[in-house]
């Protein structure tokens, strides 16, 4: 995922709304949403090429989502795939904050990443690019590929849009789809500076990416409502478009 805007215990019907887009390049080959054949517990996209997701939840409720940390700098011989540790902890039997302290030793390995792990019951944050392991409290949360409440525009926009959202009571997949189509890019004097050419940087400063060779691949909506009833929605586009390709939707009641 490349934008996470998300609210956690703060809405008095949901206690986790979760709105994401992944960026990437084209050419990247990947699968939409579904429960995996080779593990039926899992509903997520899966990345083709490492095998690995970049957002999913389990049948008991568990999620989790990652992107990536954008710092040219950052070189690594052979890393893991990141997508790799949503898929563990929606496989593993640990809560949020037993699996980010187990890969933690190991963090350093991987190249840049913001994990989200969580549940009803506990939701953590944790980035190999500072060393705090996050327990988050209740609130409403945005992450791009910095830091975890690093305002970017992006970050700043997604997050008044779904504070309105929350405020007019109109939680539902299609508004939140709508808040994820936002392709207004941002002014050169609000972009932040992460090393990459500002041109480059200006290009893929919106919600939603239209740009050659990489772009908003999909947008995916989590909800978990109070009676434990769980929707989750994707859109796949058409490369450079907003046209989608596909779309799916699952619904289903969290597993005690």
């Amino acid at each position: 995922m490349c934008l996470i805007v998300f609210s956690y215990k703060q809405h008095p019907q949901y206690p986790l709304i979760f709105a994401a887009n992944r960026d990437e390049h084209y050419e990247r080959p990947s699968r939409a949403a579904q429960f995996w054949d080779e593990n039926p517990n899992i509903l997520a996209g899966k990345d083709l090429k490492a095998g690995g997701t970049w957002m999913g939840v389990n049948k008991q409720g568990e999620f989790s989502a990652i992107t990536n940390y954008r710092d040219p700098d950052i070189k690594k011989e052979n890393p893991p795939s990141r997508g790799k540790l949503v898929i563990d902890f929606l496989k593993n039997d640990l809560n949020p904050k037993q699996h980010i302290e187990q890969l933690h030793p190991d963090a350093d390995s991987y190249m840049g990443f913001n994990l989200l792990a969580g549940s009803l019951d506990q939701l953590g944050y944790y980035s190999n690019q500072q060393d705090d392991i996050l327990l988050l409290n209740s609130g409403l949360y945005g992450l791009s590929n910095h830091l975890l409440e690093t305002p970017w525009p992006k970050v700043r926009l997604a997050k008044r849009n779904l504070q309105s959202l929350m405020n007019d009571n109109t939680i539902a997949p299609e508004p939140l789809f709508d808040l994820l189509a936002d392709d207004r890019e941002a002014s050169y004097e609000e972009l932040p500076d992460t090393g990459i050419p500002k041109e480059v940087e200006k290009k893929i400063s919106p919600i939603f990416i239209k740009s050659d060779g990489y772009g908003t691949r999909c947008s995916t909506v989590l909800l978990v409502d109070h009676n434990r009833e769980v929707t989750f929605a994707e859109r796949r586009f058409k490369p450079e478009t907003m046209d989608v390709e596909k779309e799916n939707s699952y619904q289903f009641t969290i597993e005690k």
